[in-house]
């Protein structure tokens, strides 16, 4: 596809584009749209976090962490982003690091354990 094919149309049909993308399992498809979004609008916290659900499930996993963290600078209790930045650690077997993203995102969740 062209890149005029992602870039096409306004940011709301671009970012459906990508949520169509997102949920068919094409994340390179959608991570071409949201990379656009997010270079747009960099303070919008929901293509940024698509996008770090794009890189997760494409195996990208530095640049998931890199957008996990910038949610995160912007919205410090996105439980989700807090989750899957643990998530991510993880699978970069940093299970230390993760571990204090993971039990953050319990709390915020309201997930209390004894």
């Amino acid at each position: 596809m062209s890149d005029a094919y992602f870039e096409f149309g306004t940011a709301a049909d671009r970012w459906d584009r990508a949520q169509m993308f997102f949920e068919a399992k094409e994340y390179l498809a959608a991570a071409r749209i949201l990379e656009g979004l997010v270079e747009e609008s960099p303070e919008l916290v929901s293509p940024r976090l698509l996008l770090a659900r794009t890189y997760y499930h494409s195996a990208r996993l530095g640049r998931a962490e890199t957008e996990l963290r910038a949610v995160l600078e912007r919205d410090p209790v996105e439980h989700y982003a807090r989750l899957m930045l643990g998530r991510t650690l993880e699978r970069q077997g940093r299970s230390a690091e993760a571990a204090g993203h993971l039990r953050m995102a319990a709390a915020f969740a309201g997930d209390f354990d004894d």
